[in-house]
């Protein structure tokens, strides 16, 4: 029993491990509410040529589960609003649907996820709070009598009309209108590990504001910033603030675990007269490659700097069966015929990505840091360090006493070692020293007797090699170097451990 108990927790904390070694991932949503489109087979074949790993599917439409056979493409279903009612009624029907539905395909068609419901709070004919957390738990409860339970995750997809608030994204709030439904939701979530999933349009904000929000700002193409005044984090673009606004609504609900999943995001390649928004294939080329490039890079959010999160791009084809402006009809990255209607890199390899190759950081130095500024006052100082010490994610152990920064023990002194550990940690951008006004870059090492400043690159004065670690870690390469050391130290140990229980078996 001993031996069992050792073997499944080695086994757990293998898994745990490698799992947090993933970074983000790049997915498509794949509907079907159009003329003329390629049969599911030759879907497949296109998806596969384009080196798209993660397709998103509305339905559970037994042609397409079977095309996807045979794939390691990963695939997520849906249960259409539709059947929301008879799913939420009856755990029968939900079983009997499993074992006639999906089962059949399964494990040959990949299937990792299973929505339920899709944007149920913007429907007039659903009541989510009845409907939705009583189908998802039937669907749990389904999963969990065939053992898949830890296999495929079960959640349910939002639109961003579920935040009351998103701006500034600290002060991101759920609607009160929805919290019957939503508190059994995220408790739901929070139980089973499975992601909160949210449909993210920038484009609507812009195209329903266009003299409030700049086109640049939602294409990530902006050079100024927006500056949250609560916390001091500047946003450089509003894929990240709306993200942002959603994890301080959970955090506010004290859901601090649940991992959020961009389960639709994209822009339009034509729109009517009545819309004002630049509804064109440029600018649909460039908001989908630049989202790209911050997911499979691990930028993370001003919020949660590196942290991966999977997106996915809507939508594969055209679907002209849709109802409404002449936007909604037309997001598809293919023509019925296959053919692209714009380039699309889904690797985020492409030559419009402004790569820092040389490790320098923007301002053209290869060594600066982040210190307080003098200019700044005393509340602000405070503000920014209790952030940074906090939400950033920084230690401070080394501002505390008998600490090697303790002394002086000022509040400049103390913010001025945080905000250049935040600053290096998140890429040594201008964007990170910011602070609300309250940082300020210099190129002069701030490093005194055994009190080191790090930088970005590794290298610093009086570098350590645990520094220099640290340091090189920040990069893409060096995440990647990292796990793979990491996973291969991990499969040893395992491997080692089966090998001393055999024996002791024996």
């Amino acid at each position: 029993m001993a031996r069992d108990f050792k073997l499944i927790f080695s086994i757990s904390i293998l898994l745990l491990l490698l799992d947090c070694c993933y970074g983000g991932k790049v997915g498509v949503c794949y509907g079907r509410s159009a003329d003329d489109l390629p049969t599911p087979s030759k879907v497949v074949q296109l998806i596969q040529q384009h080196n798209i790993k993660y397709v998103r599917i509305y339905d559970y439409n037994s042609q397409v589960l079977k095309a996807f056979g045979n794939t390691s493409i990963e695939l997520m279903i849906g249960v259409p609003n539709s059947d929301l009612n008879a799913f939420s009624q009856s755990q029968s029907n939900v079983d009997t649907w499993l074992k006639n539905s999906v089962l059949p395909f399964y494990p040959t068609t990949k299937i990792t996820y299973i929505t339920v419901g899709a944007e149920s709070t913007d429907d007039p004919h659903i009541n989510a709070s009845s409907f939705v957390v009583p189908a998802m738990q039937n669907v749990l409860t389904a999963l969990r009598k065939v053992g898949l339970s830890r296999r495929i995750k079960v959640s349910t997809t939002l639109s961003l009309g579920i935040l009351s608030r998103s701006f500034p994204p600290s002060a991101g709030a759920f609607n009160s209108s929805y919290a019957y439904f939503l508190r059994p939701m995220l408790e739901f979530l929070a139980e089973n590990k499975s992601p909160f999933m949210i449909d993210l349009y920038p484009y609507y904000a812009y195209r329903d504001s266009p003299n409030n929000v700049s086109l640049d700002y939602v294409l990530f193409e902006s050079s100024s910033e927006v500056i949250d005044p609560n916390t001091g984090l500047l946003y450089k673009n509003m894929f990240d603030a709306q993200v942002d606004a959603l994890y301080y609504a959970l955090t506010a609900l004290n859901f601090r675990t649940i991992k959020i999943m961009v389960t639709e995001t994209g822009w339009p390649t034509k729109g009517s007269p009545k819309e004002k928004a630049d509804a064109s294939s440029d600018n649909a080329e460039t908001y989908n490659s630049n989202i790209i490039r911050h997911v499979v890079t691990n930028q993370g959010t001003p919020a949660k700097p590196g942290e991966a999160m999977n997106v996915y791009i809507f939508s594969l084809f055209n679907e002209n069966r849709k109802a409404g402006l002449d936007s909604e009809r037309n997001w598809g990255l293919f023509y019925p015929d296959q053919t692209s209607v714009y380039q699309l890199d889904f690797t985020g390899k492409s030559n419009g990505f402004h790569s820092n190759s040389s490790g320098t950081n923007s301002s053209g130095s290869s060594n600066s840091w982040c210190i307080a500024s003098s200019k700044a006052s005393e509340r602000d100082l405070k503000g920014a360090l209790d952030w940074a010490c906090g939400p950033g994610n920084v230690d401070c152990t080394a501002i505390q006493p008998s600490q090697p920064c303790f002394q002086p023990d000022t509040l400049v002194s103390h913010a001025s070692f945080v905000f250049n550990s935040y600053f290096q940690q998140n890429r040594a951008t201008d964007v990170a020293c910011s602070f609300g006004g309250a940082g300020v870059k210099v190129n002069k090492d701030p490093s005194y007797d055994k009190c080191i400043y790090i930088t970005a690159g590794g290298n610093k004065t009086k570098a350590t090699n645990a520094t220099a670690l640290t340091s090189s870690a920040s990069t893409p390469r060096g995440n990647e170097l990292l796990q793979w050391i990491l996973k291969l130290c991990l499969m040893i140990s395992l491997f080692f451990s089966l090998q001393t229980m055999n024996s002791q078996a024996l």
